[in-house]
């Protein structure tokens, strides 16, 4: 006996309407991706509300406009009023063109990264990055060589970086230690760090490109007083004389004998046994897992071929470099602190 499928599916139209959503989902942050593109959120907080307004201002036909918006305004990106058009929203005020909102973000996830997760199917069949597979190189290598792109991949971050003012909470950073960031980025968060304790120094390790964002940053917001930069790679050396090494969102995209390169450099370099080595990221859990973690460790797969790791995975990697686990913290949007300390006995790992 066959079972026909239409039959049982129009039978329930609840379930039918949620996984049409499910499935329709990326024409969705394609047509926020377009709205972004398009610069509709700025229009619109300009005072720029009817359809010909916005289509003389973004150069797309005033019937592309309508249409995009119609579903916009539906999704509550935008809200219309009868009399007086088009207003903004939360949402679309977090998509305005200015520093520490999402537009980058969108930006970004809509096209280069969009492309990358087209390449689902085969990217999971051959554990390629579906990146590589669209573009023809890892993403890093293929950042080296297209500035603008790079650029925005450091703004992304930044705007992905909600936690970071939580992290001078659950640590003690005070005493004049001296705080290493490895593969620190645009130096976000080191900024942080030394904004909210005045007696403390940062050194900044990432690769040659990066330096100039990172001293523009720190400049701007802390200045570049109490911060060394170094231009390198941090799984071949990180700074000397370090009080805490820091590693945020930085080891997904690379192999387990990376990390313990890494956590090895840093054991070998700290100031001296009172040291201590931070992982913050996402984990992964293989029971009962939430989305958020589970859909950003396929991400990863799609866009560098990495992923997130489990807490018993980093703890494996630590305990090879010389490090044990003191404790955790939990951060916001599903992030969790690792404070590890050195082991006196010495790495394992050979």
């Amino acid at each position: 006996m066959t079972t026909d499928l239409t039959t049982d599916l129009t039978a329930d139209p609840a379930t039918t309407q949620e996984l049409v959503g499910i499935i329709t989902g990326g024409w969705r942050a394609q047509a926020v991706h377009a709205a972004a593109a398009f610069g509709l959120p700025d229009h619109i907080e300009a005072g720029l509300t009817t359809d010909g307004e916005l289509a003389a201002a973004s150069g797309v036909p005033e019937q592309g406009i309508h249409r995009l918006m119609r579903l916009l305004v539906a999704m509550q990106v935008f809200e219309k009023d009868p009399s007086s058009g088009y207003r903004g929203t939360a949402l679309s005020r977090a998509l305005l063109d200015r520093p520490g909102t999402m537009r980058d973000m969108c930006l970004l996830y809509g096209a280069e990264f969009y492309t990358a997760w087209g390449r689902a199917a085969d990217c999971l069949r051959t554990l390629t990055a579906g990146f590589e597979l669209v573009h023809g190189e890892p993403l890093y290598p293929y950042l080296d060589g297209h500035p603008d792109l790079a650029d925005r991949f450091q703004r992304t971050m930044k705007a992905g970086n909600l936690f970071f003012d939580h992290v001078p909470g659950i640590f003690d950073f005070t005493g004049g230690k001296t705080v290493v960031d490895c593969g620190g980025g645009n130096g976000h968060l080191l900024s942080v760090i030394l904004g909210a304790v005045p007696d403390a120094r940062g050194k900044l390790v990432d690769r040659d490109h990066v330096i100039p964002i990172a001293r523009a940053h720190l400049a701007e917001t802390v200045g570049t007083d109490r911060v060394e930069l170094f231009g390198g790679d941090m799984f071949r050396a990180v700074p000397e004389g370090g009080d805490v090494y820091v590693f945020c969102r930085v080891l997904a995209g690379w192999s387990d004998d990376d990390a313990v390169a890494a956590f090895t450099h840093c054991r070998h370099a700290m100031s001296g046994p009172s040291a201590r080595l931070l992982i913050l990221d996402r984990l992964v859990v293989d029971s009962e897992s939430t989305v958020l973690p589970a859909l950003w460790d396929l991400h990863l797969l799609m866009t560098t071929g990495g992923g997130h790791r489990s807490v018993g995975r980093l703890r494996s990697l630590l305990d090879r470099a010389g490090w044990d686990i003191e404790r955790t913290a939990e951060l916001p949007m599903e992030n969790t602190a690792l404070i590890a300390a050195p082991r006196a006995g010495g790495t394992t790992d050979r």
